[in-house]
């Protein structure tokens, strides 16, 4: 019996003589095509969003979002290699129309337009609820680290500067006790090195102590304390046991299908600080004033939590078990003594609580760039003699200029409020957040950032999570029953 054979290689075939019969009516790109064509470029502010009157005819923005779409879909980021599957992938050519724009011109749209691909995700975001994708109860906060293009050998600190100049200098020194033996034998005795040789080495060297020493002068200047010669704005932040160059991204999870509501690309090593900004901008999206989020203890921040509780957030911080004062608006309103409070900072009044109601006022601007609140004479008389030494003063970090405004304690009334995580909501948290990161991380194989700087991974990451999330209603509703709803 004879093997399965394939066809003579010198038979004439003939493709489809349509484009349309390319690709089968259930197949996703379909979806990306219908979507794409259902924004509106100019208006979420795209650039060449509307074609010139004269000159050379341009590429759609509209043909160049798809061709982005279906590349992160698919493993596909690199322009190089997009414009590769231009050529060769048929449900590329369906969807490009067999349009072939070079990488240069793919690579430019995603640099010029990264608060456009923003805005294209918060519009996907809010088609999703309106589709009712999206619980809008229940929502989680992480942070991940996603490494920039910074090789470790071009990252500095102040320590890792010393270190190396001090090595050039140990290098020069043998380099020059060489250079006197090899004069002290009158070049009577072959050496390994020649003199010429030795000396360009060691000029070498000094060329790169003068580069380490600007480095040091950059870092002394700016203030920092690390450098990152190829990306600036990304930082050494340690992830997996290593500590890389990389850029944290905050996210927020919706609990119903583990879509994405919002995202920030930050350069901060700490997740703390974040935690109200995320929830009311997610909040906002999500079109809900009844809002639970939950996230972990990297998110422990006293003034982050308050300011959730006023907007009406109920927030779980895993571990975070504290009192708090929060403005209120009837004056009689009981404050009791307590043990585990923190002290809260208010930038619209330019002052801090602290849990048993007492206000403290900006007193002095540290070197370090923060600034200390007091109230002695409060802390003095408090009733809260149990640990009394953790009011006298409350540090946080602000500009300077900031610190000289005023500060407002008129038409002040507070209520207590005690926050205690739910622990079954807490361990919810993994199984919510982890999901998107993953499958971005592994399933579409963007662990690493392509591009520099904190707009452009912005936009980066803007294309990433709009494919996730596309590829995730997909996978939930169907493609015929989504492409339906586009068209409702």
């Amino acid at each position: 019996m004879e093997y399965i054979s394939g066809r003579d290689r010198n038979q004439r075939n003939l493709l489809p003589d349509c484009i349309e019969d390319y690709v089968e009516e259930n197949n996703p790109v379909r979806v990306i095509d219908a979507y794409v064509d259902s924004l509106d470029m100019e208006a979420l502010g795209f650039s060449r969003g509307r074609p010139n009157e004269t000159g050379r005819p341009m590429y759609s923005p509209y043909d160049l979002l798809k061709l982005y779409l279906y590349g992160y879909m698919n493993r596909i980021r690199s322009s190089r290699r997009l414009e590769a599957e231009t050529a060769r992938n048929l449900e590329v050519i369906w969807l490009m129309n067999q349009l072939r724009p070079d990488h240069k011109t793919i690579a430019r749209f995603r640099h010029d337009n990264p608060e456009s691909l923003k805005r294209a995700f918060r519009e996907f975001v809010k088609l999703c609820v309106r589709l009712g994708l999206y619980g809008r109860e229940l929502i989680a906060i992480d942070g991940s680290k996603f490494k920039a293009v910074n090789s470790a050998d071009r990252s500095f600190t102040e320590k890792k500067l010393k270190e190396r100049m001090s090595a050039i200098d140990a290098k020069i020194e043998e380099y020059n006790q060489l250079m006197d033996e090899i004069d002290a034998r009158e070049n009577d005795v072959a050496t390994e090195y020649t003199a010429e040789e030795i000396a360009s080495v060691v000029a070498g060297l000094t060329r790169k102590k003068a580069e380490y020493e600007g480095y040091a002068h950059r870092l002394e200047e700016s203030g920092e304390t690390q450098l990152c010669v190829t990306d600036p704005e990304s930082r050494l932040i340690k992830s997996n046991g290593k500590i890389e160059a990389n850029y944290n991204v905050q996210a927020a999870v919706d609990s119903k299908n583990k879509l994405l509501v919002d995202f920030e690309v930050t350069n901060d090593v700490l997740d703390k600080n974040k935690l109200h900004m995320m929830t009311s901008r997610s909040a906002e999206l999500l079109e809900t004033e009844d809002l639970t989020a939950v996230a972990d203890t990297g998110y422990d921040s006293a003034t982050d939590i308050a300011r959730c509780v006023m907007d009406g957030i109920d927030v779980h911080v895993a571990g975070v078990d504290i009192t708090v004062c929060v403005p209120s608006n009837e004056p009689s309103q009981e404050i009791t003594s307590q043990v585990n409070g923190r002290c809260v900072y208010f930038s619209e009044r330019n002052i801090a609580i602290c849990p048993m109601g007492h206000v403290m006022y900006p007193a002095r601007y540290t070197r370090e760039g923060k600034a200390a609140f007091h109230n002695f004479k409060a802390c003095g008389k408090c009733v809260c003699r149990y640990t009394p030494r953790k009011y006298r003063e409350f540090v946080i970090a602000m500009p300077a200029g900031q610190f000289r405004t005023l500060y407002d304690d008129s038409d002040l009334f507070l209520k207590q409020v005690r926050i205690t995580p739910n622990q079954k909501l807490v361990k919810l948290r993994k199984t919510i957040v982890e999901h998107p990161f993953g499958t971005v991380k592994q399933a579409m194989d963007s662990r690493h950032c392509l591009t520099k700087g904190l707009r452009n991974v912005s936009g980066e990451f803007s294309l990433a999570f709009l494919a996730y999330n596309l590829k995730r209603v997909i996978n939930i509703l169907g493609t015929e029953k989504f492409l339906t709803a586009l068209q409702m």
